[in-house]
């Protein structure tokens, strides 16, 4: 359920957003509110709570956001509160902000290695996945993982490579199993 209102309401903001010819705009008026929302957990309890009336909670967000951000955006958060799905707000900003970058040809990745990598590496695996993916250019995550032992695990949204020490051990580990269980 969770996914599919995020998604449905996600994709009406991107295609008005489309529509209009405001991708950039309301890209960065996103980065506004998802900023402001996470700053201040309060916010969302306050959004959320069962006691506080829709009227109440359409003020508030007039009070927050009207001047900051545009009236189309403004007007969607307005239907995203009437209707009462202000807590998928952040799935549904995030499922924009992937269109958007899918339509702008922005590929993200996460990169896990076992140790930090040197700028010149990370030039070169950014230079390997724009040759191996369609995207233009990338956004990538490069974190530490000192259990993978050596090599990298690369993820592009559903997409996995593992190339690292730990998972071929893991194999050799369960081949070793298999071929003790076939001897006994």
């Amino acid at each position: 359920m969770a996914k599919l209102v995020s998604n449905t309401y996600g994709e009406a903001l991107f295609e008005l957003a489309v529509e209009e010819g405001k991708e950039d705009i309301f890209l960065e008026e996103i980065k506004v509110i998802k900023e402001a929302i996470g700053d201040n957990p309060e916010f969302s309890i306050l959004m959320n709570h069962p006691r506080i009336f829709k009227e109440e909670k359409l003020q508030i967000i007039e009070n927050v956001f009207k001047g900051r951000i545009s009236d189309e955006l403004l007007g969607f958060l307005h239907v995203v509160v009437s209707k009462d799905r202000y807590n998928y707000i952040n799935d549904i900003l995030d499922y924009f902000i992937k269109e958007i970058k899918t339509l702008k040809g922005i590929g993200v990745a996460s990169v896990r290695t076992a140790t930090e990598l040197s700028e010149n590496l990370k030039s070169d695996i950014e230079k390997k996945l724009l040759e191996t993916t369609s995207y233009k250019t990338m956004e990538i995550d490069y974190t530490v993982d000192p259990d993978l032992i050596g090599g990298m695990v690369i993820r592009i949204g559903d997409r996995v490579v593992d190339n690292s020490v730990q998972t071929k051990l893991n194999k050799l580990q369960h081949e070793l199993m298999n071929v003790q269980l076939k001897t006994l």
